[in-house]
């Protein structure tokens, strides 16, 4: 199954959780796992604090600091540094599953971590694994 969502900045953490949980009930998950895939080269897939929206600044202040736009960079697009942003996180994520919704711990949610944006018509594949 396709999640689509929108970015609204160059680098941004949209907190997908709800949507995730969401797409489970509609497709009567129950216990098992659930395999989350970012199908772009230019953003990625984190795990991480959702009840402070400093953590996710600081998270991005410091990934632009670790991968600075000012380097040369060859790439003919010139967005290098979000494709090398987005390989530090990683483009997949695999969640235990309880009850149908996503078993985080209580102040953690599932992000889409755009580094490209902004961008409409991103994609995020669900593939749903119920327990034996």
């Amino acid at each position: 199954m396709i999640i689509t969502l929108s970015s609204t900045a160059r680098d941004e953490f949209i907190d997908v959780t709800a949507q995730v949980d969401s797409t489970l009930r509609e497709l009567g998950a129950d216990n098992g796992l659930v395999h989350l895939f970012c199908r772009h080269t230019t953003a990625g897939l984190t795990v991480n604090e959702n009840a402070d929206p400093d953590v996710r600044r600081d998270m991005l202040l410091a990934l632009r600091d670790i991968v600075s736009d000012d380097l040369p960079y060859r790439h003919a697009e010139g967005n290098s540094p979000a494709h090398l942003r987005a390989s530090l996180m990683g483009s997949a994520l695999m969640l235990p599953v309880r009850g149908g919704r996503l078993s985080l711990g209580r102040w953690q949610g599932v992000y889409f971590c755009e580094f490209g944006g902004p961008r409409s018509g991103r994609q995020l594949e669900l593939s749903w694994f119920p327990a034996e």
